[in-house]
Order: C-alpha cells, then sequence, then structure tokens
C-alpha cells in the first residue's frame, strides 16, 4: 500500500510510546518526502514509499524514534543533495551519526556486485558501534526483498537473493529477529530455487488438503491436555516454511515425503516453572522423539532466545516439534534484541544491558580484527553463525558456548585470546586430554597455559571457531612476516654494499609512501617475498643511480670473466643456460645462438634436443679445473608450514658458504610453502652440500634443482 501520510506511522508507533515526538517525527517525514521528491522506484511508485515502509516495519518492532527516522532519512544522503551536516543541524547527532553508519554501508553495497565479504565485514564494523545500523538494513532489505520481482535484471535479483541468504538471514536470526529471517529467506528462496519452493509448497497444500483442520484439532488437543491437569495454557500451530523444509531435506539428505515433522506448535504458560511442569505432562501422554529435547531455557541462545523444545508422536500419531515458553520469553523470540527496548515516561528510549553485551557480536569483531582479508573474515563469520551449538563449562562453572565440534583450542580462544595463544594441554572432566579433543555437552573443561608458549600452526587443521582459526592464522601470518622482514633486510643490505651505499633505515618514510606501506618492517617483508625488488627501493634512496651489479673487486686485482670455460670461441659473448643452470663439475656443451654468443647447456639438458639436426651449432666446452668461479644455481624447496621454516631455509644456505641472491613464493597450500631460490655457489660439489643439508632439516619437505 502505497503511504504518504505521517499519520499511519503516528499512529502505529504511539500505540506502543505515547509520549511520541510528534513534531520532529513530522518533520523527518516532509524533510525527506521533499529530499526524494521526483525519484521513481522500479516499480514506478514514487521512492519515498520504500523509506515510508521501512520506517513501518521498524515501528511494528517497537524500536526507538531515532531508529524509526533514520529510516525515513536513510537515503537521502546516498541519493540526494542532502548533507550529513544538514540532517545533524536539522535533527539529533544520534539519528545524524546512524544515517551516517547505513550510508555507508549502502554507498558500498553498491560499488560492485560481487563484493559480499567486504559489504559484510563494515557492516560488522558498523553494527559494532550501534546495532540499530544493522535493524535498519534489515528492515531496508525485508522491503526491498518484497518488490524484488520490479528489478528486470534477473543476475541482480539473483545476486541479491544469494546475499540475502548467505548475510542478511543469519543474521536476522542471531538478533533474534525470527520473523525477519523467516521472511528474507523465503523471498530469497523464491528468486535462488523457485521450482523447488513451488515444489515444497504443493506438498504442503496437498498434505493440508488431506488432513483438513489437522492443526487446529492438534492445537486443540494439546491445550485440553494441559488444562486437564490443571495448567494455563496458549497453543498455537503453524507448518513450517518451504526454506527451512529444503534445508531440513538438504541436512538429512531425504525427500520431503521422508521428513514427518513439518508441523511446529508452540505452547505459551505463565512462569518458568510452568514450562517444565508442561514439558513433563506432554511427556507423559505422548510418546517422546529421542534426541530432539533442548533446554535453552538454562542455556539461552546467543540471541537470548529462551525456550523448551521436544519432539513428540502427538495426536493423530503425527511427528511434531513442540516449543514451551512464558510471555516474556515468547516476545524475545518474536522481537529479537527489540523486545530489550523500553521507553521512560518521556518517550527515551532505554536498552537493557543483556542488549548492550552481545557476545556473539564482541566474538565477530575480534574475527574481524584477526582476519587478514575480507574474504577469510566472511569464511570465519559463517562458521559462527551456521554451527549448531555445544554447551561446556569453566571449572568455576561459567557457561560456555561453542559450535558442535569444537574442541579444547577453541575453547581456550573463547575465554581469552591470550589463553588460546598460550595453551599446552586441557582437562576434560578432571582427565588430561590432547588438545585436539572435541568437546561435548556439559564437559568442564581446564585449560593449562604456559607464559613462553605460542599458537601451533596444526591447530588450524581441528579448530572450528572463527575466532580461533582466525587468531591461528594470524600468528603464523605474522611469524612469516618476521622471516620475510629478516630475508628483505639482508637483501637490502647487500644490494646498498655492493653499490656502495649503507643503508640508512630512519630515512625509509618515502619509501614506505611511495609502496603505500605504514611500517619498516612491512616494507622489508615485501622484498623478502619478492614484491617489490630491492632496486625499486635503492631507487627511493638516490633516485636516477643504478644498482651495481656485481661487488667491487679490490683494487689492482685482475679482472676475471664471469664463466671459466675452456674452449670458447674467442670475442664471443658468453650465457648461462637458464634452463639447466650449469655448474662447474657437470659436463657441458655450447650452443651458438644468433644474437646471444654462445649458451652453456648441460650435456642431460632437454631443450638441447632442439639442435640435434644442427650440428653445426655445437661447440665442445669444459670447464676449467683450478680456476675459481661464482655461479647461480637455482633450488626449489618446500617447506612446512610453520615458524621458523623459512629462516632455517636462509639460515642453512648461508651456513655452507651459498649466498641467497633471490627468493621467490610460487606456491603456498595449508600445509606447505614452496619456493624458488637463486643460489650462488662455486660448483656442482658445493650445491650438493647445501642440498644434503637441507634434506636433513626437519621443516623442509623437499629440495631439488629447480626445472625450468
Amino acid at each position: 500500500m502505497t503511504v504518504l501520510d505521517v499519520k499511519p506511522l503516528t499512529d502505529r508507533i504511539r500505540a506502543y510510546n505515547p509520549a511520541i515526538d510528534d513534531e520532529m517525527l513530522s518533520r523527518a517525514f516532509s524533510f525527506a518526502e521533499k529530499a526524494h521528491h521526483g525519484q521513481v522506484r522500479a516499480s514506478g511508485e514514487p521512492y519515498f514509499t520504500h523509506p515510508v515502509e521501512v520506517a513501518l516495519i521498524l515501528a511494528d518492532m517497537h524500536l526507538d524514534p531515532a531508529t524509526i527516522i533514520t529510516a525515513l532519512l536513510h537515503d537521502v544522503v546516498e541519493d540526494t543533495g542532502v548533507t550529513l551536516d544538514a540532517i545533524r543541524q536539522k535533527f539529533t547527532d544520534e539519528i545524524a551519526s546512524l544515517v551516517d553508519g547505513v550510508t555507508k554501508l549502502t554507498r558500498i553495497e553498491m560499488k560492485s556486485d560481487n563484493k559480499q565479504a567486504e559489504n559484510f565485514r563494515k557492516l560488522v564494523l558498523a553494527m559494532s558501534e550501534d546495532i540499530r545500523v544493522l535493524l535498519v538494513k534489515l528492515a531496508d532489505r525485508t522491503h526491498n526483498m518484497r518488490t524484488i520481482d520490479h528489478i528486470s535484471r534477473a543476475d541482480k535479483r539473483l545476486r541479491i537473493a544469494e546475499e540475502t541468504l548467505a548475510i542478511f538471514a543469519p543474521l536476522a536470526e542471531r538478533i533474534g529477529m525470527t520473523h525477519f529471517q523467516h521472511e528474507l529467506e523465503d523471498r530469497a528462496f523464491a528468486v535462488v530455487n523457485p521450482e523447488m519452493r513451488t515444489s515444497i509448497l504443493s506438498r504442503l497444500d496437498y498434505l493440508s488438503a488431506q488432513s483438513e483442520d489437522l492443526v487446529s484439532r492438534i492445537c486443540n488437543e494439546l491445550n485440553a491436555t494441559l488444562a486437564d491437569a490443571g495448567l494455563e495454557s496458549s497453543v498455537s500451530g503453524r507448518r513450517k516454511s518451504a526454506y527451512s523444509i529444503w534445508r531440513k531435506m538438504q541436512r538429512q539428505k531425504v525427500e520431503m515425503e521422508e521428513l514427518s515433522d513439518i508441523m511446529a506448535f508452540r505452547v505459551i504458560v505463565p512462569e518458568i516453572g510452568d514450562c517444565y511442569r508442561a514439558l513433563g505432562i506432554l511427556h507423559q501422554k505422548f510418546p517422546m522423539v529421542m534426541g530432539r529435547f533442548k533446554d535453552y531455557i538454562s542455556t539461552p541462545k546467543r540471541n537470548r532466545y529462551q525456550s523448551l523444545h521436544t519432539g513428540i508422536i502427538g495426536p493423530n500419531k503425527k511427528k511434531i516439534e513442540v516449543q514451551i515458553r512464558t510471555p516474556s520469553m515468547h516476545e524475545v523470540a518474536e522481537r529479537g534484541v527489540a523486545a530489550h527496548w523500553g521507553y521512560k515516561s518521556d518517550g527515551k528510549s532505554v536498552r537493557s544491558s543483556e542488549f548492550q553485551q552481545l557476545k556473539w557480536l564482541n566474538d565477530l569483531v575480534r574475527v574481524l580484527e584477526n582476519a587478514d582479508t575480507s574474504d577469510e573474515f566472511l569464511e570465519h563469520t559463517h562458521m559462527e553463525m551456521y554451527a549448531d551449538q555445544v554447551f561446556c563449562f569453566t571449572p568455576k562453572g561459567m557457561l560456555v558456548t561453542l559450535p558442535k565440534g569444537a574442541t579444547a583450542v577453541d575453547f581456550a580462544y573463547d575465554l581469552h585470546s591470550h589463553i588460546g595463544d598460550t595453551c599446552i594441554g586441557a582437562k576434560i572432566n578432571g582427565k588430561m586430554r590432547q588438545l585436539a579433543t572435541v568437546l561435548n555437552n556439559g564437559d568442564q573443561v581446564e585449560v593449562l597455559t604456559s607464559a613462553t608458549a605460542s599458537p601451533n600452526p596444526e591447530w588450524e587443521n581441528f579448530v572450528v571457531t572463527g575466532r580461533a582459526k582466525s587468531a591461528v592464522r594470524k600468528f603464523i601470518r605474522l611469524e612469516k612476516q618476521k622471516e620475510f622482514a629478516q630475508l628483505g633486510r639482508g637483501l637490502l643490505q647487500k644490494t646498498f654494499r655492493q653499490s656502495g651505499k649503507d643503508l640508512d633505515e630512519s630515512k625509509l618514510l618515502p619509501a614506505l609512501m611511495h609502496f603505500n606501506l605504514r611500517t619498516d618492517e612491512e616494507l622489508f617483508a615485501r622484498v623478502g617475498e619478492n614484491h617489490i625488488s630491492p632496486e625499486e627501493v635503492f631507487e627511493q634512496f638516490f633516485p636516477g643511480e643504478k644498482t651495481a651489479e656485481a661487488p667491487k673487486k679490490s683494487k689492482g686485482a685482475a679482472k676475471k670473466p664471469s664463466l671459466n670455460i675452456k674452449g670458447l670461441i674467442p670475442g664471443m659473448a658468453v650465457h648461462h643456460g637458464r634452463c639447466c643452470h650449469p655448474l662447474p663439475g657437470e659436463r657441458i656443451i655450447g650452443i651458438i645462438t644468433t644474437g646471444k654468443g654462445i649458451t652453456v647447456h648441460r650435456v642431460d639438458c632437454q631443450n638441447l634436443e632442439k639442435f640435434t639436426a644442427m650440428p653445426e651449432l655445437w661447440v665442445d666446452i669444459e670447464w676449467e679445473s683450478d680456476t675459481p668461479n661464482v655461479v647461480n644455481a637455482q633450488l626449489e624447496t618446500v617447506i612446512s608450514n610453520e615458524p621458523g621454516s623459512l629462516a632455517a631455509v636462509t639460515t642453512t644456505i648461508s651456513d655452507h658458504g651459498g649466498n641467497i641472491t633471490n627468493i621467490q613464493l610460487t606456491a603456498r597450500t595449508l600445509e606447505f610453502f614452496t619456493f624458488v631460490t637463486d643460489v650462488e655457489v662455486s660448483d656442482v660439489r658445493h650445491l650438493r652440500s647445501i642440498v644434503a643439508a637441507l634434506q636433513s632439516n626437519p621443516f623442509i619437505e623437499s629440495v631439488e634443482r629447480a626445472k625450468s
């Protein structure tokens, strides 16, 4: 319905907040209507109908006036010429701050169709400052999903629906807004998988027709059962949504015909004690479905949801799900975080301490701080939002809620990041257990720590919480950065020294600014990873100067050829074959190459096959046996992904007289890194001694001569 009058909105708010400031609300309504004048939605309606509908949605949630006014104004900064300062002057700093938060998110969403991870990262940051930003975004997304059919491009509809299922519906569930969650899921499901949704709805309609008034008959019998036992109650029932049925089909790998509990019933009783009493009465009358009982009253969900859940073989031999709760629990279940809102006599809003202390939101912010990229953050937070729960306790009885499959390390990180970083063992129910032990409901866990301990990279293979996984990855990343920084500093010092200059680390600021880096260590690490060459850094210190290609010779020393080889044609240039990197001590052959002179190859080089029909290009050459050489060899080294491994490679090569001139990361997995390293050696025996030393190092999985 098109609404262009403020009265329906005012009346809806006054129903729960009689002290509403009519004047400010009317002023915001007129201000936004004027700002959006002339703008039209894809449906053809005036654009202003959208912010009004968003405000009405939030009014139905009984939210405070500042949030509802933000809904009216949430698009004016982005879509009109109105500035944030104008909103601050005409309204309040609080409203301006909320509008700013929503505007930033909208701008991020509009930049790209493929930035879901970055959108989510920014959303978490904004809602950590004030969760009302998320409430406005959820209402905004809900109304957009209600009108999504007016978007002409199918690919855009699909992107919006997939993002709704991946991000906004889980967030709605996490803050207890189940009515938002279910509507968003169902409307997105209609876009993402319309055939399956239609099939499920058709099946539900068929079952309803086969058993007319079944829901009402079951409600009446459950109500009568409780009344006969002297318990006051209110029972309602509904069939589950098409999306929740589809999710269960996917999870249990069954067809819809095999699902029997497609109906859910809610029992509302006056007091907490009545919940457990009602549970006992129903279990006495109807057979219980084993494994379906969950007590969310004694151990609430992280969104403060409380209820008893059970499965029974109810009236008419139907397997049904029953939820038992009090009226206050029901309000939280229906309104989520909005249920923690209250109003003073003057109409000002007040939020309960429970609402302000959303542990899961703090967890997401910690994951955000540890994640290296937006995609990594999205991966970890999806773990957080979709997992089932297991409840464990500290020795002092503090409850710790974790996803199913969580380990002692996940438990340690949930207590505190420092406890996770320094844990060395765990006692589970009084017995020593491995840190990888999966926890069960009711386990008592005591974490053992050591001040000298640090995270083990192997933990990444078994931890399941985003907080633990991101903390371990952050530690590994920082350790690798230290090693790359050490290597990069050495490469820079060598480059500067060869050019007769000193590397003055106090003057790195121009280079940092040029490469858009913050710290010296970042610059050194980038050089060590071969993302920035030492020559590029040198150029920032000495613009226009070239680095020396080789160390300067002492005065009076005779200049020797770089390759000491017998049998060369006088006057012809000589080059190493980059395909095989021949070394003194190996049999070699020369190939006359147009424009290059003679290229030296090992006699077993595969590239020689190209010249088998051209014997006139072959030159018989050999190394001069007693003349010292400095030649370049390439090694391909696979090292384990753990702290100290890269340092082990560089130290071993240095200790055995090799000189690293370049190192490049070529492949990376969770377990291993692969590097190609250029090493200056004297001959093949020198290289073999280095390889043998590397092969004996426990950090090194394999090492061999690099192939072309």
